[in-house]
């Protein structure tokens, strides 16, 4: 005689875990923007209904994710990527005597194209759609370390030039989210070692067949939608590339 199977047991999430999804939608909903202050733990604890302990427990893990920033005395604030600690947190670049020092960049090209069709997949775009590539060279006590090409989808970064680029003295990311509403929240990566050869030889002033740690990141905001591209060749003679698990 056949069994039959037991009904799956329905999965509950934890209640702050409810409450932290809430308040991710309020965030992909620009209901609180990038430097806004967010109501009081007591005020969301009245509007959702929780403890005050639940909404502690949300906002603790939105500000471990870099969601949020609490400000002693002055309350907890949507983050932004003018925030000294999330300005670079996606550049794991280091040198390897453990001095940091400034960046410098320079813009090579800005256009809208024709998204190829891998640069169409990875952004979730239709075929033919348009994209704006960047081409760009950091460099690290003046020599160039980092050659990058970045792809956005053309829709919300419509009026991106390089000369907006090049102008813009904050970090660029920043210009996406104060000038275009785009935050990046969280990014997934792909890194192999690969050699330096045509462009990105010249631009970064090596001999071709030169190891370069190439570096491809996929930038997401929030709901998860992709909205950058970028394809990163790394020189590590001198630094290397830090990450942190935990």
């Amino acid at each position: 005689m056949a069994t039959t199977a037991a009904p799956p047991t329905p999965a509950f999430s934890p209640l702050y875990q409810q409450i932290k999804a809430l308040m991710l939608r309020e965030l992909q909903a620009g209901v609180w923007r990038p430097g806004e202050t967010i109501p009081s733990e007591t005020e969301l604890a009245g509007r959702f209904k929780v403890s005050q302990g639940t909404v502690r427990k949300a906002i603790d893990e939105l500000a471990a994710e870099n969601h949020l920033v609490r400000r002693q005395g002055k309350g907890t604030f949507v983050a932004t990527h003018g925030e000294q600690q999330t300005q670079f947190r996606f550049l794991r670049l280091q040198p390897d005597d453990g001095v940091s020092e400034g960046t410098t960049r320079r813009f090579i090209d800005c256009r809208r194209l024709r998204a190829p069709a891998d640069v169409a997949r990875a952004l979730g775009l239709r075929s033919g759609d348009a994209a704006i590539q960047i081409k760009r060279v950091l460099s690290l006590r003046d020599a160039p370390v980092v050659f990058d090409e970045i792809w956005l989808p053309a829709g919300p970064f419509k009026g991106l030039t390089a000369e907006r680029l090049s102008d813009y003295r904050g970090p660029m990311y920043q210009l996406f989210e104060s000038e275009f509403g785009v935050r990046m929240v969280r990014a997934e990566e792909k890194i192999r070692a690969v050699a330096a050869q045509g462009e990105s030889a010249e631009l970064l002033a090596l001999p071709e067949g030169t190891p370069l740690l190439s570096v491809e990141r996929l930038s997401l905001t929030y709901g998860d939608k992709p909205v950058e591209l970028r394809r990163g060749l790394y020189h590590t003679a001198t630094h290397h590339y830090r990450n942190e698990l935990s």
